[in-house]
């Protein structure tokens, strides 16, 4: 007895200590993996978290891009309220100069979104400890699959609500009480050893942890109760009266906290009281003006979602899908965690199923929003992997090697080379305005005309100096535009794109001031010093400016290919000399 008492602790501490360790390596990983990445994915990276909380950090002085969606209340506050508290604390670290002061505010957000992305890592695994077993071959499998995802390298450390989405709810699915799906006694019979395992499965803090970080991933996106719906339902189902009160109490008082927390921090920053949840609900589903930003096919997610989500684990996701878990196949302590495992893992098949099918219904589709059922699938995926892997057999081994040959290179040029110049644009103007700035002093301006597609690029966020005077095209959707006008609808993008020389003619070419219509600060702008546009916009540029003494100053390669062909090429920026 006094051997076993004095042997415990250590062991819990040397746990405790191997996984504060492994977690450390995770983030020092991640942190590398955010501060390297280079290239551009999509503007909400910036303009739903970064660019309002430039505003809250910073001042409506800034000069932050604030979208339609912030006007109209579709956003909760939370998420940028964390970047902006961010910005804060970094823009009192003490700086040597005016570029490493802006280097600073580049990293901060990057660093604090790094620490998102390591818990993704961390508690997709600890996850697969619940429903595989602590040691096993499986649980690190999956661990493994997280570290050498493309799609991790690519998205996880990016700023998007989605980011933090899925590290919510890696996080409430390793705290689930997993243990309820398998209780087969629904009839209340109190015996000795039910009344043990219903302990044993239910931890009221960890739930309550479980549904207050549900409940926040619901509020910053509202489609992730999707995955909540049918884990609720089958605990529910599963359980006996008097726990299915106790799964109702603590999800009425977790999503209550989660709603006054989201309603205050709403009421300070609008100013006055709203619910994006219902705004959101209201403009993508009633006004339909989610479709605006695109309209894709029914089996979308089926045919380029999850393939692109998984790349290469989506053989071995398929094939814990279809596979029948067999109980002699797993490697497992005990029987009864057998028929857990084998329980679990067939539930998280029907919830990507659900989530999958429910997503598919909406005319609106991306990828990223498939991004929270990653945990899942790579859990899903581990144990087909986990077996693929630990073959001798010549072939397999060569197949493991290529499959990370592919990651690696896919990674590489995902985070390094495709749509890399539309990032590099912005730190060319702003090191042109700091050096500026050294010559000329604090009160220089500099005033550039982004022609291209909206939010092509980062802009405050990058841009970072308020005396950079920037304005670009809008493409503002048809908030007000009765649904039988909606086709007709053009945005300024739009316009410009129709005919770029005309537009040009119209706005600018012909005054020494711009176009009130086209400045997106409220005031009139000087004609600008620099044009900023896609190598497919150049003949344009060429016909109407070439004779108004600008020329070319900065080219840099952006993408091999796009689909959207007013992206296609170089981004070139041309000077007024």
């Amino acid at each position: 007895m006094s051997t076993t008492t004095a042997t415990k602790p250590p062991r819990i501490a040397a746990s405790s200590s191997s996984s504060v360790g492994l977690f450390g390596l995770l983030l020092a990983l991640r942190v590398a993996n955010a501060l390297l990445i280079s290239t551009f994915f999509q503007p909400d990276e910036y303009y739903q978290s970064l660019e309002p909380a430039w505003q809250l950090a910073f001042g409506d002085q800034s000069r932050a891009w604030i979208t339609w969606e912030w006007r109209h209340q579709l956003r909760t506050s939370l998420h940028p309220l964390l970047f902006g508290s961010i910005y804060r604390a970094v823009s009192f670290l003490p700086a040597s100069s005016i570029a490493s002061r802006s280097q600073i505010l580049l990293a901060g957000p990057k660093v604090a979104q790094a620490f998102f992305a390591t818990c993704t890592d961390f508690f997709t695994w600890k996850c697969a400890q619940r429903v595989y077993g602590i040691e096993s071959r499986s649980a690190w499998t999956t661990l493994i699959l997280s570290l050498v995802s493309p799609w991790q390298f690519f998205c996880s450390v990016r700023t998007f609500s989605n980011s933090i989405e899925t590290s919510l709810t890696a996080l409430a699915l390793s705290l689930w009480p997993w243990n309820l799906i398998s209780l087969s006694n629904r009839n209340n019979v109190r015996t000795p050893k039910y009344e043990d395992s219903l302990n044993k499965s239910v931890s009221i803090s960890e739930l309550r942890l479980s549904l207050l970080l549900a409940a926040l991933a619901t509020i910053l996106r509202p489609t992730n109760i999707l995955i909540w719906i049918p884990l609720a339902l089958i605990a529910l189902y599963n359980s006996p009266t008097h726990v299915r009160v106790i799964l109702a109490r603590e999800a009425l008082l977790c999503g209550s906290i989660i709603l006054a927390i989201s309603a205050i921090s709403d009421r300070w920053y609008y100013g006055f009281w709203t619910f994006p949840l219902f705004r959101f609900l209201y403009f993508n589903v009633a006004q339909d003006l989610a479709v605006f930003y695109g309209r894709n096919r029914w089996d979308y997610y089926l045919t380029e979602g999850l393939p692109l989500l998984l790349t290469t684990s989506l053989p071995f996701a398929g094939l814990g899908i279809f596979q029948s878990v067999a109980r002699n196949k797993i490697t497992a302590s005990t029987t009864n965690h057998v028929d857990e495992t084998a329980t679990i893992l067939s539930v998280l098949k029907w919830t990507v199923g659900f989530v999958v099918t429910s997503l598919s219904l909406i005319a609106h589709k991306e990828v990223r929003f498939l991004y929270p059922l990653l945990p899942a699938l790579q859990i899903i995926a581990a144990y087909p992997a986990a077996q693929f892997t630990k073959s001798r057999k010549t072939l397999k081994r060569l197949g493991v090697l290529l499959l990370l040959l592919a990651n690696v290179v896919i990674t590489i040029y995902l985070t390094q080379v495709h749509q890399r110049g539309v990032v590099d644009v912005t730190h060319y103007l702003r090191e042109q305005h700091e050096s500026r700035l050294q010559s000329h002093g604090p009160k220089v301006v500099t005033s550039v005309a982004f022609l291209m597609p909206c939010h092509s690029t980062p802009w405050r966020s990058h841009l970072i100096h308020q005396q950079i005077e920037a304005w670009a095209l809008t493409c503002e959707p048809p908030i007000d535009v009765p649904f039988s006008h909606r086709e007709q609808y053009l945005d300024e993008a739009d316009q410009f794109y129709e005919d770029p020389e005309a537009w040009m003619r119209d706005n600018m070419k012909n005054s020494k001031t711009m176009s009130k219509s086209i400045d997106i600060f409220g005031h009139k702008s000087p004609r600008p010093e620099y044009l900023v546009f896609f190598e497919h916009l150049e003949p344009n540029i060429k016909n109407v400016w070439a004779k108004e003494g600008y020329q070319e100053c900065w080219r840099t390669f952006n993408t091999h290919w796009h689909d959207d062909s007013r992206r296609k090429g170089d981004v070139i920026v041309w000077c007024r000399v």
